[in-house]
């Protein structure tokens, strides 16, 4: 391909519309192609429902050793261990915030867990990234340093305004942010290489442990500059206040995490993570015009580094807010926007489609495989509930001639059992979200067990309402060129 072709217009929009223009040839595939070749047709759903099958082990496998890991670290003292570093004491931890319009208890519960941290250096610097539009902020700000004053080395505020060029949200406040400590550390004489940035949203309540946890894991790791550090955020910390839908949810999205720790090579962050600032001002921040950022500032790195660039595993938990807006129907708005907005992520595959072709330095498998995840991540999000829930009864119904062939006969009925089957493992995430809610103090009692396993039967519409359905939004969006807005989730 021709450069002038790699930055044309029509180059961007193919790429940024691959994954969404074939989720609406699968989700249809059945309609279009049904009257033709229904064996086709039904061969592929057969294939998608033992695909799915496959994944749903695979998910349980990796959820179970994830756990397995957590438990084998919690009874690991680090912070004895760190003292034996002799590196340890020169690390600095800066901490950024990026909030908008955040309550102040949301704030204030959110910085407590990092002062009930057990790192044994007074090197934790605290940033609260607020944006210069909201009108409280300076209060809210002077409130929480004269509260907090003496709990971290030092207290920053930074104020984002609206710039142009640049998309409002996470990525630009945090690169905004990103860049004032960078000033600082620099001024202060304070090494990138050994500065450490935690991006911690809001309502993220980070381990006793997290400190001490990221720093030696970050001091024995030979390849430090170029890796990320995650703990996956489950959404625990409001569970019992939330709409049985939602609970669901936020069951399934934990599990998800859960296992996604395990699965190493593939790992990528999510919402809340850590890295050194060397690396950040390597990729020159986040990119300011994108609105989902932690996927996004991975491939930043790795079109500059490529294979080195990885995301380590920390076994640990952090816990987050689901989405709740105290009345049912709000909730449900704002699950639907946030479900939408983390969608939009697979505006991520144009970013990387783009990349391929610029990077010759980069492996060319490294790089096929990470697309090949991306997109696969991406696609299956809009179009497994449809295939999985009505597309095997399409065929026969469409095809008449097809329903009284042995296949027409029993495409549904194989199509049932193993999904059947895939959700035969919702009995081990049972399980799973009540000893991992046990182990952070978020306990299930009695009366609530029958409930807990009731509430499954929802799945469908849970799955299609809070999944597929806000996903194909995003896909279609970016289909027709249109664009969505940063909203801030609202958590009370």
């Amino acid at each position: 391909m021709t450069d002038k072709f790699l930055k044309s217009k029509l180059f961007y929009k193919i790429t940024d519309s691959f994954v969404p223009f074939f989720a609406w040839v699968l989700i249809t595939l059945p309609l279009w192609l049904s009257p033709f070749h229904p064996a086709i047709v039904s061969y592929f759903i057969l294939f998608f429902d033992l695909y799915f099958f496959y994944k749903s082990i695979i998910t349980a496998y990796h959820a179970v050793l994830s756990y397995k890991e957590i438990l084998f670290h919690s009874k690991i003292n680090y912070q004895k261990k760190l003292l034996k570093l002799k590196e340890s004491s020169k690390i600095n931890h800066f901490i950024i915030i990026p909030n908008y319009k955040e309550p102040l208890y949301k704030l204030e519960s959110t910085i407590d867990s990092f002062i009930k941290n057990d790192y044994p250096y007074k090197k934790i610097y605290l940033v609260l990234a607020f944006e210069k539009r909201e009108l409280e902020a300076e209060k809210k700000y002077q409130y929480l340093f004269n509260k907090y004053k003496n709990s971290f080395s030092r207290i920053f505020a930074t104020y984002h305004p609206d710039l142009p060029n640049e998309e409002p949200g996470k990525a630009s406040n945090q690169t905004y942010a990103a860049k004032i400590i960078d000033q600082y550390v620099e001024k202060n004489n304070l090494k990138r290489e050994k500065t450490l940035i935690t991006i911690c949203d809001a309502d993220s309540h980070l381990p006793k442990n997290y400190f001490s946890y990221l720093t030696f894991t970050f001091l024995k790791d030979k390849q430090r500059l170029f890796h990320f550090y995650w703990a996956p955020v489950l959404l625990y910390n409001n569970f019992w206040q939330l709409p049985i839908f939602v609970r669901i949810q936020a069951t399934l999205s934990s599990i998800l995490r859960l296992s996604f720790l395990s699965q190493k090579e593939n790992l990528i962050q999510i919402s809340t993570y850590s890295t050194n600032l060397w690396l950040l001002k390597q990729i020159n921040f986040w990119d300011v015009d994108i609105i989902p950022e932690d996927w996004h500032i991975f491939f930043q790195a790795f079109f500059k580094f490529g294979e080195k660039i990885k995301t380590i595993p920390l076994f640990t938990i952090v816990n987050g807010d689901a989405v709740y807006s105290g009345n049912i129907l709000k909730t449900f708005i704002n699950r639907y926007e946030q479900e939408k907005r983390w969608a939009w992520g697979v505006s991520d595959v144009g970013y990387v489609l783009k990349n391929f072709f610029n990077t010759p330095n980069i492996n060319y498998w490294a790089k096929i495989k990470k697309i090949l995840f991306l997109a696969e991540t991406h696609l299956l999000w809009p179009v497994s509930f449809f295939i999985l829930t009505i597309s095997a009864s399409i065929p026969p119904l469409i095809n008449p001639v097809f329903k009284k062939t042995v296949l027409g006969f029993l495409l549904p009925k194989l199509s049932a059992l193993i999904l059947t089957l895939s959700s035969s493992m919702l009995i081990l995430y049972i399980y799973l979200d009540i000893k991992i809610r046990s182990k952070i103090n978020v306990k299930t009692n009695l009366y609530n067990l029958p409930m807990l396993l009731i509430q499954w039967y929802f799945l469908p519409i849970v799955s299609f309402f809070f999944s597929s359905l806000p996903a194909l939004d995003a896909h279609t969006k970016i289909l027709l060129g249109k664009k969505i807005k940063y909203k801030v989730t609202e958590k009370i």
